[in-house]
């Protein structure tokens, strides 16, 4: 055999070989294609909550101020020397206590004096006025000796007020702030003493769009909650502020809350709810059944077992976008995506895939509520 027919055959025989293997290995990624295509990722337990209807009742929500009923800087209406302060920074007091004492000792030399030209001109008068009934003198001789009188009683009258003023009283009951001023100070008149504020009750301030107007009137029942207080605190609506705010076109509203130990204090923030009277239908889920995602929220669904020759498959889950509104509580209201009915994961939402199959064991389901309380498991 030559050497041509000998390479000749030797090239045919490898090409014989390398199809008889390709085609062996074609066969083999066929057949591991095929039970590829069949494995299916085995069942996952999760628990499952079914979409109902519910009513809710209508609400409305915004971010108020507290404000006392009463509130003020107690200050210095005259000057002069602070010789007594009669009040415990921070103590309730009631309506009249006495809180600082100026010295008057000056103001007291001049009632003295203010007090003696007004005995002498009461005496003159007398005087005079018996002279006149005797027509010894003129009519105006008496006139003037009256005005006299009407003068230095005037002038009584002022020094005794400016004693007063000096005499500091609480305007109202209430609870007393820092004290801001020393004792033996000399004060200027508008000098601040200390603050003065009335919080039980207390109003919240809040606001509301002018479109929201029309729903809302006084004697509507309002919620606050405030991380200062864990409860929640309800109140009423007391005032609607006649003008809407040209500049923002909302419409200001006060509510009256009931303060029991002072717990809330002017200043702080609350979240206010305002409960309207209407109620209304909504397709309800828990919020731990839905997926958020920045391409948008889904939840799984689950379908219903396929029978098959060897008895019944496992259910499956569809993963399906939805819209969300309202959330209360545990619950997120549904507006579309979801069926009334529809059977949707609770919880591990984040470990499914689509058409995935599933155990559904609701013995291990946590309680939803739409008031939950934080002792609640």
């Amino acid at each position: 055999m030559s050497r041509f027919k000998r390479i000749a055959v030797v090239a045919a025989s490898l090409i014989v070989i390398l199809v008889v293997l390709g085609g062996i290995k074609a066969l083999q990624i066929h057949k591991m294609v095929a039970q590829a295509a069949e494995l299916r990722p085995p069942p996952e337990t999760v628990t499952t909550s079914t979409a109902t209807t519910t009513r809710w009742q209508s609400m409305l929500t915004s971010v108020g101020s507290l404000v006392a009923v009463e509130g003020v800087t107690v200050s210095a209406e005259v000057p002069g020397k602070v010789v007594r302060i009669a009040f415990k920074p921070g103590s309730q007091i009631r309506a009249g206590q006495l809180l600082v004492v100026q010295d008057t000792s000056s103001e007291r030399a001049q009632l003295r004096a203010a007090e003696a030209r007004l005995a002498l001109a009461r005496t003159t008068l007398d005087r005079v006025s018996r002279l006149l009934a005797r027509k010894v003198i003129a009519v105006s001789q008496h006139d003037d000796a009256r005005a006299q009188v009407e003068q230095a009683a005037a002038d009584v009258d002022v020094v005794r007020a400016t004693i007063r003023k000096k005499t500091i009283h609480a305007p109202f009951a209430g609870r007393l702030g820092i004290r801001l001023v020393n004792l033996g100070q000399v004060i200027a008149s508008g000098t601040p003493i200390v603050s003065l504020q009335s919080v039980d009750p207390i109003f919240v301030n809040f606001s509301l769009p002018q479109q929201q107007l029309a729903q809302v009137q006084p004697g509507l029942v309002v919620r606050l909650k405030t991380n200062v207080v864990k409860d929640e605190i309800s109140g009423t609506i007391t005032a609607i502020n006649p003008q809407v705010d040209a500049s923002t076109r909302n419409v200001g509203l006060q509510a009256t809350v009931s303060n029991p130990g002072e717990r809330l204090r002017p200043g702080m923030f609350v979240d206010v709810t305002v409960m309207l009277q209407q109620q209304r239908e909504v397709l309800a889920i828990p919020a731990t059944a839905v997926l958020h995602a920045p391409y948008g929220d889904s939840v799984f669904v689950v379908r219903p077992a396929k029978q098959r020759a060897g008895g019944a498959d496992h259910p499956t889950v569809h993963r399906q976008f939805v819209r969300l509104g309202e959330r209360r509580g545990d619950f997120v209201a549904v507006h579309s995506g979801v069926q009334k009915g529809n059977q949707v994961v609770s919880s591990g939402v984040f470990k499914l895939r689509n058409d995935q199959p599933v155990v559904v064991d609701n013995k291990l389901s946590l309680r939803f509520r739409l008031a939950p309380a934080p002792s609640d498991g």
